[in-house]
């Protein structure tokens, strides 16, 4: 027979086999072993989690009648029909090649026929998402009413594309990824079972370059087994997934902060020369970095994830850069990302980078009064002068953040068209991403009360976070909320951005505001900076609306209202007074300077 691929030989045939899952196993196993078995099943996770396989042993032990402790015995004649592919009452489907509504409707006629060898009829649609929306139509009479003995096992890695409808007629179940020390312990297990010789470093490699997919573990333990002749080194795990070794990561790091440009250059063109991947060097790195700002909120986490390479080089970098740093190295990295996915130069940009991040600016906080008295007292102040420097600092803040509120105000008092038009122009552009279509509904029933309800749980909110969701929130605020929806707002872009793609965080943020307010409302995330001109745009457009309602209403009803605050506000102020109301509403009277256009 010819060779099979590593993940193919080692598929998992019992529910204990299947790594990093253990809560799903369970639940199947009790299910099975109590008889409650549901008709549809929805799994749902990243690629080479184990759905696909978990649905087999799914429906292997659901047809087994020598189940014990509720695992198949892959011993009798339904097990090894499965096992081969060959019973016809077990039916794999790809939605991505069968996905119109004639597949799906043959589906539905067939399932009303009864198994002609199993128990059950069992119909694995994989990655369901992919099918159309008269095919989902198609599907949803028959997963509301299914036929006696039809099970449906729906696995998808874009949950977020399938209709709420379908969602809501099945058992889901999400599928996590995969830790590194489970991906790490499968591997050595099978390199054991087949005698083959490894390298403990290597190992820990691979199963950093996974990404919590066990599939890709194996697919990659698979070329370095190929290309080191059944050993498994470190330097050939290196060159199968591009890496760069974590210590000349560290070197470069500590060159960075240095400030050593000349010397980072030299490691950049090192790195280079060994022939390793530019964007795969982009990646370590930012995983480096975000591993430096995880260890400073929790050491024990970061040794874990990074199973235990965690060096004394590494814990005194850490100690010597500041997060501001990290913020702003990340977000260059993230920069020249995007920009290597459309370039031949690859050298060029990667020492553009080095450059940027050895001349970062220096935070501000740090600086300041208290470097000036170090420069001219060199003894350490006592603790009543520390008290009286800090009052000071704080006061010359506050007369700063006095003067230029009233440079602002004088400035908007006498702007003139001439001033007016470089500020439009220099205006930041809306990102694309953003969606404005969840974020309007909000803002259209948004008020006060509701957003400082949401500041008010937000503490509670981020201690219920893992340490790794908690540190990319770490920059976010609630800015405006209704009673169905929040908008969050995020310091930094790039953060924004790792978060909007983040649907473990949004479910977790969702799970938790369940528990601590007893609702789910909807969440939608924007950048900070943007933040200004999505809130002007929709009042621009309020306004407008407003008017129209207004000049509806004067001919039923031409009497002004008696609340209004006529003796307070121009006369000439009527047809702006419901966008003041709505402004109202928003953000609060206290932060609202009202003027006339």
């Amino acid at each position: 027979m010819s060779y099979q691929a590593l993940y193919r030989v080692w598929r998992p045939q019992r529910f204990d086999e299947i790594v990093g899952q253990s809560i799903i196993t369970r639940t199947f196993k009790n299910a099975l072993i109590t008889k409650q078995i549901s008709h549809a099943y929805l799994f749902t996770g990243p690629r080479g989690t184990g759905k696909t396989s978990a649905a087999k042993i799914f429906a292997k032990a659901v047809n087994c009648h020598f189940l014990k402790d509720g695992e198949p015995c892959n011993e009798c004649e339904t097990c090894k029909a499965i096992n081969e592919g060959s019973l016809n009452d077990v039916i794999e489907i790809d939605a991505a090649s069968n996905n119109g509504v004639e597949e799906i409707r043959d589906i539905r006629d067939k399932a009303k026929y009864a198994p002609t060898q199993a128990d059950y009829k069992v119909y694995i649609i994989d990655e369901v998402h992919m099918l159309s929306t008269g095919a989902f139509n198609a599907l949803l009479k028959t997963l509301e009413e299914p036929p006696t003995n039809v099970i449906f096992i729906l696995a998808t890695t874009e949950p977020h594309k399938i209709p709420a409808t379908i969602i809501s007629r099945t058992q889901k179940f999400d599928f996590k990824r995969i830790k590194p020390q489970d991906i790490l312990s499968r591997m050595e297990y099978i390199l054991d079972q087949k005698k083959v010789a490894y390298d403990d470093k290597a190992l820990k490699l691979i199963a950093k370059a996974a990404e919590g997919g066990m599939r890709d573990a194996l697919s990659i333990l698979d070329q370095a087994m190929s290309y080191g002749d059944n050993q498994i080194t470190y330097e050939n795990a290196l060159l199968v997934t591009g890496s760069v070794t974590n210590e000349l990561l560290t070197t470069y790091m500590q060159q960075v902060v240095a400030k050593d440009t000349k010397s980072a250059l030299i490691t950049i063109q090192k790195i280079l020369d060994e022939g390793k991947d530019a964007s795969r060097f982009i990646e370590d790195l930012t995983s480096y970095c975000q591993d430096i700002l995880l260890y400073q909120q929790d050491p024990g986490i970061v040794e874990e994830m990074e199973l235990g390479v965690i060096d004394d080089q590494f814990k005194e970098l850490s100690q010597k850069i500041t997060d501001q740093e990290i913020y702003q190295m990340i977000s260059e990295l993230n920069a020249i990302s995007n920009s290597l996915r459309y370039t031949a130069n690859l050298d060029v940009y990667l020492e553009v980078l080095t450059v940027k991040i050895t001349h970062l600016e220096q935070p501000k906080s740090t600086s300041s009064a208290p470097a000036a008295v170090h420069s001219t007292n060199q003894q350490a102040p006592s603790p009543e002068t520390t008290v009286e420097i800090q009052q000071l600092t704080q006061e010359v803040d506050r007369l700063k953040a006095e003067v230029e509120s009233l440079k602002q105000q004088a400035g908007s008092t006498v702007e003139t068209p001439a001033v007016s038009e470089p500020a439009k122009a220099s205006a930041p552009a809306l990102d694309t991403h953003i969606e404005l279509a969840k974020i309007y509904p909000i803002l259209g029933q948004a008020t006060r009360k509701q957003l400082n309800q949401f500041k008010e749980i937000w503490p509670d909110l981020m201690n219920a976070l893992s340490v790794t969701q908690r540190a990319v929130m770490h920059v976010s605020s609630p800015v405006a909320a209704s009673e169905g929806g929040v908008i969050v707002a995020f310091e930094y872009p790039f953060v924004y951005q790792k978060a909007q793609g983040d649907s473990d965080l949004k479910d977790a943020l969702e799970n938790n505001l369940d528990r601590i307010v007893g609702k789910v409302p909807q969440i939608v995330f924007v950048p900070e900076n943007q933040w200004p001109e999505i809130r002007h745009d929709y009042l621009a457009n309020h306004r407008n609306q407003l008017k129209g309602k207004k000049a509806g209403s004067n001919d039923a009803d031409p009497k002004p209202d008696s609340t209004d605050d006529a003796d307070e506000r121009p006369a000439d102020d009527a047809e702006t007074q419901p966008v003041v109301k709505k402004a109202e509403e928003l953000f609060g009277k206290d932060i609202l300077d009202i003027k006339n256009d």
